[in-house]
């Protein structure tokens, strides 16, 4: 691998959300397309961008904060599956699946984070 963050299992369990979150999405209905779908998707990406861009060999302190925004956009993930569930456009188990594995990210992210530390 010719990238220091194609090694982070955090960096592939986000982009394993990533995939989640797409074939998820696929479902909701055409009017979503460009409200939630797009604002979930988007933050769903933001996790895995915010930890490649921040692993680039400069300093804990600068990997940290880029780990920060990624924890907050799987935040965001979180909150529009929310959305999505009081909408009743996300079955249970999509919603569930969903939210089990971010959770899993979160931990994994702040695990980093605190080693860094």
């Amino acid at each position: 691998m010719a990238f220091k963050f194609e090694e982070l299992k955090v960096w592939q369990k986000a982009l394993d959300l990533s995939l989640i979150v797409h074939l998820t999405t696929l479902k909701f209905p055409k009017e979503e397309q460009y409200i939630l779908t797009s604002q979930i998707k988007r933050a769903c990406d933001s996790i895995s961008l915010n930890i490649a861009e921040g692993s680039t060999g400069q300093s804990d302190a600068e990997f940290n904060k880029f780990l920060g925004y990624s924890l907050r956009s799987a935040h965001e993930v979180v909150g529009c599956i929310f959305l999505a569930k009081k909408r009743n456009i996300i079955s249970d188990e999509d919603f569930q699946s969903i939210y089990n594995f971010t959770n899993e990210l979160v931990k994994m992210i702040q695990a980093l984070r605190n080693s860094l530390k």
